[in-house]
């Protein structure tokens, strides 16, 4: 697969734009870090795709059904078929789960988010390495074109995320004041 120079162009403003402003707004100084607070700037895109994800999950698995009606005529194809819906669904519901700890300003959000972000090599390698043996089909088969490609843009952008998920004012702001507001509302 040749890759030309204009992909590289798109990807480096895909990852270049946002890292350059997320960078730009960090060497401001700030007049009232406490302002900080809920979803606004960086945050509200995180929160827009963190909602997008689970509906990208889902349009994965049914664009995927051609594949699937294809694989389920060969010997073990359902088996392989059943085993990589059900992973996608698992990573599904993680991905609900880390929504729904971010709209309910939950301190688990950041951990949580950052297990999302583990799972999708995790899944990445389950999946290849389920259809391979199911299939009895070498490695290099189940990973033919450009099936590693998604899963390693994905890693990457989500790994930005992550980086300033855990380094955000705004961030630490918004989960970690929801925890102690939680905490003095309980006690009283």
């Amino acid at each position: 697969m040749q890759i030309s120079i204009w992909h590289w162009a798109i990807l480096l403003l895909l990852i270049g734009v946002p890292v350059f402003f997320a960078v730009r707004s960090a060497a401001k100084p700030l007049q009232d870090p406490s302002a900080l607070v809920g979803f606004g700037g960086w945050l509200m895109l995180l929160a827009i795709g963190q909602c997008l994800a689970p509906f990208r999950t889902l349009a994965e698995l049914f664009s995927s059904s051609g594949g699937y009606r294809q694989l389920m005529t060969l010997p073990n194809g359902a088996l392989a078929v059943y085993g990589e819906v059900a992973l996608l669904l698992a990573f599904l519901v993680l991905q609900l789960v880390v929504f729904v700890a971010m709209l309910r300003r939950s301190s688990r959000f950041k951990q949580l988010f950052l297990y999302q972000w583990f799972a999708i090599p995790i899944v990445f390698i389950l999946d290849t390495t389920w259809i391979s043996a199911v299939m009895s089909a070498p490695v290099s088969l189940v990973l033919a074109g450009d099936a590693l490609v998604m899963p390693a843009v994905s890693f990457v952008l989500t790994g930005i995320w992550v980086a300033y998920v855990y380094k955000s004012v705004r961030v630490r702001n918004t989960f970690d004041r929801a925890a102690i507001s939680g905490q003095v509302a309980s006690a009283s």
